[in-house]
C-alpha cells in the first residue's frame, strides 16, 4: 500500500539535519522528495560522523533515505532554469537558508509563487523575520543556548551544558514536518498554497516552556520559570548493587506501593510525601530516599519488584546496546537495506504505524546528484540537453545513463 503522502512532490533545499530529518519523515510517508544539492559535494551532512566512503556517512544514510538527489549550481542561469521548470511539478518547496540568501538566488516566496501560485513554500531558519536576530546564522548549539535549554543544567550543578544530541534540529525538524503536512491539508481543502515560516528559536522556546513556563504563566509571576522536579540534581538514574536503574513512582498509588514495598509504609503519611503537591515541593528528599535504598538490590531485582508493584521502571540502556534490545527487535525497529555503494546498511524504521497507509523505506540514500538525469527526463529534457547541462557545470553528479 502507498504511504499517506503518495503523489505529493517536495523540492527539498535543506541541509545538515533539521530539514533533512523533516523531509525524511515525509518521504517515509510516501512523498517524492527531490533533494536539491549544491556544489561541490552537496549536503555537508554527507560527511558528518562516521564515514565508510566519502560523501556517504552513516548519519546521511539514515536521514536521507527515500529521496532523489538533483545537484545544481544555482549560481548558473541554466541550473536556475531547471529549478524553475521543476517548481510547477511540486506541491512544496522547503529550504533552510537564510531568507536573504535564497532571495539572492532568485527563489524567495514571491518568485516561486509567481511560477506556482498554489505552492506551499516553507522556510526553516534560525529566527523569525520580524525580530532583531533575523539575519543571524544559527545551528543547534546556538539555539540550545539562546532558548534557555543549556542554562537548565545550571540548576543541577551550576554549569551550563548542551544536551548530547542535536535536539534543536530534531525538535524543529518534527515541527517542520508537521507544518508542511498541515499546509498541505489546507491546500487540499481550499486550493490555496501559502508561505510558512518555522524559526528555530521560537520553536525551541515553545518546546522548552511547555513545562518550564511554570510560575511565569501568571501576571504578575507567582514563581520562577523551571519545573523543579526535572531540574533538580537528584533527578538521575539511581545506583543499584550492580549498576543503575530508572524508577519513577509518580501517583499516590505508586508511592504507597513503593514505600510499602521497601518496608517504610509510614512515609506515605509524612507531610512531605502525602500528596502530589507536597511531593513536588520535596522532590530532593523524595529522590534522596530512593537513592538510599536502591544500592541494596541488583538492577534486575528492582525491575522485577517494580513490575510487581506496577511502578514505571526501566534499565539504563547503553545506546550501543539498542539494537540488541528485545522489544526493539520484536517490533522490527532496525531494518537492513542494501545500498549500491555502501553495501548492507542498518536504518531506523519509521516509528509510526498506519494501518491503511503505512510508511516505509523504499529508496536508499542517494549518491550526490544520482537522480539528476532521471529528474530532467521527467521535465522533458532530452539526452543531448542533459549532456550539455552536465558539461557546462549546471547539472552535477550522476550520469546521463542513470
Amino acid at each position: 500500500m502507498p504511504g499517506a503522502l503518495h503523489g505529493i512532490r517536495i523540492i527539498d533545499i535543506t541541509t545538515v539535519l533539521l530539514g533533512p530529518y523533516a523531509t525524511q519523515m515525509l518521504g517515509d510517508m510516501g512523498a517524492d522528495i527531490i533533494k536539491v544539492e549544491a556544489p561541490p559535494t552537496g549536503d555537508i551532512a554527507r560527511n558528518m560522523g562516521t564515514v565508510k566512503n566519502v560523501d556517504m556517512g552513516g548519519i546521511f544514510l539514515n536521514a536521507n533515505r527515500n529521496k532523489r538527489s538533483l545537484a545544481l549550481d544555482l549560481k548558473r542561469d541554466a541550473a536556475k532554469e531547471i529549478l524553475r521548470r521543476l517548481i510547477p511539478t511540486a506541491d512544496v518547496l522547503v529550504h533552510n537558508m537564510r531568507p536573504a540568501a535564497i532571495a539572492k538566488l532568485g527563489f524567495d516566496y514571491d518568485a516561486v509563487q509567481a511560477i506556482k501560485p498554489d505552492i506551499v513554500y516553507v522556510g526553516a531558519y534560525g529566527f523569525g523575520q520580524d525580530g532583531p536576530y533575523r539575519a543571524k546564522p544559527a545551528y543547534d548549539d546556538a539555539i540550545q543556548a539562546a532558548s534557555g535549554l543549556a542554562s537548565l543544567f545550571k540548576r543541577q550543578d551550576g554549569a551550563a551544558r548542551y544536551v548530547p544530541a542535536t535536539i534543536a534540529d530534531k525538535v524543529v525538524g518534527l515541527t517542520l514536518s508537521q507544518a508542511i503536512a498541515v499546509a498541505l491539508l489546507h491546500k487540499e481543502r481550499t486550493g490555496e498554497g501559502q508561505f510558512v515560516e518555522v524559526p528555530m528559536l521560537e520553536t525551541m522556546v515553545s518546546f522548552n516552556l511547555a513545562e518550564h513556563l511554570n510560575g511565569a504563566a501568571y501576571k504578575p509571576p507567582i514563581g520562577t520559570m523551571g519545573y523543579q522536579r526535572v531540574t533538580t540534581a537528584s533527578r538521575r538514574p539511581f545506583p543499584t548493587k550492580d549498576g543503575h536503574v530508572c524508577i519513577l513512582p509518580y501517583s499516590d498509588r505508586h508511592w504507597r506501593s513503593f514505600f510499602t514495598g521497601v518496608g517504610r509504609p509510614e512515609l506515605m503519611d509524612d507531610a512531605r510525601f502525602s500528596t502530589y503537591r507536597a511531593r513536588v515541593g520535596s522532590v530532593d528528599d523524595l529522590y534522596g530516599f530512593i537513592a538510599s535504598v536502591t544500592p541494596q538490590k541488583t538492577t534486575k531485582t528492582w525491575l522485577d519488584l517494580c513490575d510487581e508493584w506496577q511502578i514505571p521502571a526501566m534499565p539504563i540502556v547503553d545506546i550501543d546496546d539498542l539494537m540488541a534490545d528485545e522489544h526493539l527487535k520484536a517490533v522490527g525497529m532496525f531494518e537492513t537495506h542494501q545500498h549500491p555503494t555502501e553495501g548492507e546498511t542498518v536504518l531506523v524504521r519509521p516509528p509510526v504505524n498506519f494501518s491503511k497507509s503505512p510508511s516505509s523505506i523504499r529508496r536508499h540514500a542517494p549518491r550526490y546528484g544520482e537522480h539528476g538525469p532521471e529528474v530532467l527526463r521527467e521535465l522533458g529534457y532530452d539526452e543531448g540537453a542533459i549532456a550539455a547541462l552536465s558539461a557546462s557545470g549546471a547539472l552535477l553528479g550522476g550520469s546521463s545513463n542513470n
